[in-house]
């Protein structure tokens, strides 16, 4: 009887979390969910020059095996990114209508063109300026970064 109840009690446990957002249900959308954090939010800072390009791009792995062309990272704390899904919806450059904007905190890291993997060199553009998010989920919560 009682772990019959232990049973329960966990069941409803879990239901609850997941009603109310704090445990993501689907695996996939977690996986593109956690890739999103660790390829463009960066909390910590409010701007960088070339060198936090170069140091970030190689710490989260967008240098190898070749050099990733472009890449933005978000100055914001989570909790701000993700509001930016629960704005009306627009259409992503794929055609489909789960983008949303808002505008952030951001540095554009662009690669210089003559530097080669793992030894990326990239130049960067520290603004605020309107970003838009691919995004998905029950709650929502941003998975691609889509301008």
């Amino acid at each position: 009887m009682d772990l019959q109840r232990t049973h329960s009690l966990l069941l409803l446990l879990l239901l609850t979390l997941i009603g109310l957002g704090l445990v993501q249900p689907s695996y996939g959308q977690d996986r593109m969910y956690q890739r999103f954090l660790r390829q463009h939010v960066d909390p910590q800072v409010t701007g960088g020059n070339d060198y936090y390009c170069n140091l970030m791009m190689q710490r989260r792995r967008m240098t190898s095996p070749r050099c990733k062309p472009f890449n933005s990272f978000i100055h914001e704390d989570i909790w701000n990114i993700r509001s930016i899904c629960s704005t009306s919806n627009v259409e992503c450059k794929n055609g489909l209508m789960n983008c949303h904007t808002g505008v952030v905190k951001v540095t554009d890291c662009r690669e210089t063109g003559n530097s080669r993997a793992p030894n990326c060199r990239y130049r960067a553009m520290a603004r605020t300026r309107q970003v838009v998010v691919a995004c998905e989920g029950s709650p929502e919560v941003p998975v691609h970064f889509d301008a």
